[in-house]
């Protein structure tokens, strides 16, 4: 590898360095129902986005709470220290579309009805706010 294909990766393996991610895969929801919740958090401090959470009446804010406390442990276990308040903040979080089991209905005049029974993957990045914006 030349050198300057080395720095160029060094400095992409720093950036990452504050960034850690958590996903949580086939959640048995559908993913328009976990996008309205994910959109609630999107871009908050992860304090305040656990206790919207927390407070919101949706089911499936319950599975988004959880896996923001995953990635914020895994974030703490990557740079050996607890984080401090106001430290880190939802960069990402983006819900995707799992399998869909497809089920049949019995219908009147013998027909059936398909029912399909969605899933999703949701996927949260969790960052440190750069130095210029603590202050």
């Amino acid at each position: 590898m030349g050198a300057r294909k080395r720095l160029a990766a060094e400095k992409r393996k720093a950036e990452k360095k504050n960034i850690c991610c958590a996903k949580l895969r086939g959640v048995p929801s559908s993913p328009r129902k976990m996008r309205y919740v994910v959109d609630m958090v999107r871009g908050m401090e992860v304090n305040r986005a656990l206790a919207v959470l927390r407070f919101s009446n949706k089911a499936a804010s319950k599975d988004v709470e959880k896996l923001l406390r995953s990635a914020i442990a895994n974030w703490e276990v990557k740079n050996d220290r607890k984080a401090e308040d106001g430290e880190l903040f939802v960069s990402r979080i983006f819900v995707d579309e799992g399998v869909t089991l497809k089920r049949m209905r019995p219908a009147p005049q013998g027909r059936g009805y398909r029912i399909r029974k969605r899933s999703n993957h949701v996927t949260v990045f969790v960052d440190t706010k750069p130095n210029d914006e603590k202050e």
